[in-house]
């Protein structure tokens, strides 16, 4: 994979380059939730790269990005985000982001909205997390950074994934691969990147600002980031288009790659016959 130098941080990326037959291909850029890594698109990723130039950015301290001794709240990924535009030059790009990749993405498209052609929010919230689950965040950081990912798997995969995927036998390579890559990772950047989700500041006040296109996605079965907190993103920007995903949890995109990619392709389809910003 791989990495370029960002505020004095290596970061891991991919690129799958545009597409042989649409050399003016626009690009989808994906960020990840906490736990995961660029990887967690793979489905999307397939889908679109016949039609879109893919490109994915693993967090500090995450995926196959090193350890950073700090930088993990959401103002300085949002930084990172567009250092790696710069390097890339993608232009204006639809972002499409998950959980801690949502935050990010709000804040994208409500402070440089000239640098989203639109945003996918899926399973996030505007409001910061509510006590008990950012309480939940910070034993989670704690625990793992001490003894590692095994005293924590079990409750980790019910914030991770809904009830239906994980009673599926659809969910054991699924699994396997998310603990392997975990166990991979750096635990001090995990732990740190599970704080800086636990005490993100909210970002609802500035919704209103978001005039890209908007599509807000949501697993019905989602614990972690419920669909009233979509349906109050939604609510906020104005246009958004809430889509909810039937028998899936806080990662849609692994648990029901399909309904997401549908989702995707239409929602893309759509924004790109409004002209780029300039």
């Amino acid at each position: 994979m791989p990495h370029f130098t960002a505020g004095g941080v290596t970061l891991a990326h991919t690129d799958t380059g545009t597409p042989a037959n649409r050399p003016d291909a626009p690009t989808v850029l994906f960020g990840h939730g906490l736990m995961f890594g660029g990887w967690m698109f793979r489905p999307q990723i397939a889908a679109l790269r016949d039609t879109h130039r893919c490109v994915t950015l693993d967090w500090r301290g995450q995926g196959l990005s090193p350890y950073a001794r700090d930088g993990y709240d959401m103002d300085t990924l949002t930084e990172d985000v567009l250092r790696l535009m710069d390097h890339l030059d993608t232009g204006p790009v639809h972002y499409v982001g998950l959980s801690m990749g949502g935050f990010v993405g709000m804040r994208l498209a409500a402070r440089h909205p000239r640098r989203l052609r639109s945003l996918s929010l899926l399973s996030t919230t505007a409001d910061g997390l509510r006590p008990r689950r950012a309480g939940q965040f910070r034993l989670f950081a704690a625990t793992h950074r001490l003894t590692g990912f095994r005293p924590v798997r079990r409750r980790a995969a019910a914030l991770a994934f809904g009830a239906s995927f994980l009673r599926s036998p659809r969910s054991g390579p699924v699994l396997t691969e998310w603990e392997q890559r975990v166990r991979r990772g750096s635990r001090a950047g995990l732990a740190r990147a599970a704080r800086g989700v636990a005490d993100h500041p909210p970002v609802a006040d500035e919704l209103h600002q978001i005039t890209a296109p908007t599509l807000v996605l949501v697993g019905a079965e989602d614990v972690s980031t419920p669909p009233a907190d979509a349906e109050a993103i939604a609510a906020r920007i104005g246009g958004a288009r809430l889509t909810p995903v039937d028998a899936a949890g806080h990662t849609p995109t692994l648990e029901q790659p399909g309904a997401v990619n549908a989702a995707l392709r239409e929602f893309l389809a759509e924004a790109e016959e409004r002209p780029p910003p300039s």
